[in-house]
């Protein structure tokens, strides 16, 4: 009779698996992109820039996450962010100025500050590195500061694969 395969990794319960797709915040990511607002893509005109502003239909953006950016080389007044945010955050769930990827780095960074990590404190921990969903690298980065203090050790990928990252002496 052939001895049975214990797979020692599974069964052990200080490792734990972290998987930051599983905190992924679900709603739309929509980027507005205020060059076509702009004289020629390129001068703020108040006026012009504020008839746009109230005549925009800010409902579409129902529940969505929102980065506001201009992808000329424009300069934008401090203010135009500012005014544009008036109007969606009756609306989205979150406006950032930037990026997609900085919108999906600033909604990682709110998790995870707001992660209760008791449980794994003194356990093995094993980042998982591989997702389907956008998770950007600054996310990564805001776990391991987070978990660090507390864990015994810290490893990228998969169990059967891992990279270590760190161990507490």
């Amino acid at each position: 009779m052939a001895e049975e395969i214990v797979n020692r990794v599974a069964n052990n319960k200080n490792l734990i698996s972290f998987d930051l797709e599983d905190y992924y915040p679900k709603g739309n990511r929509i980027l507005i992109d205020i060059k076509d607002w702009l004289f020629e893509g390129l001068i703020l005109r108040e006026k012009d820039f504020r008839k746009h502003v109230s005549d925009h239909d800010w409902s579409q953006y129902e529940g969505a996450y929102v980065a506001l950016t201009c992808s000329t080389e424009a300069i934008i007044p401090g203010w135009a962010y500012l005014l544009l945010t008036s109007s969606l955050i009756q609306y989205t769930k979150k406006v950032v100025t930037g990026s997609l990827e900085v919108l999906e780095t600033i909604l990682y960074n709110d998790i995870i500050t707001n992660l209760d990590i008791s449980e794994y404190k003194d356990k093995l921990v094993i980042i998982k590195g591989c997702t389907n969903k956008p998770v950007p690298q600054g996310a990564y980065i805001a776990l391991i500061q987070k978990l660090q203090p507390v864990v015994k050790s810290i490893m990228y990928g998969e169990a059967c694969s891992s990279v270590p990252l760190y161990k507490r002496k």
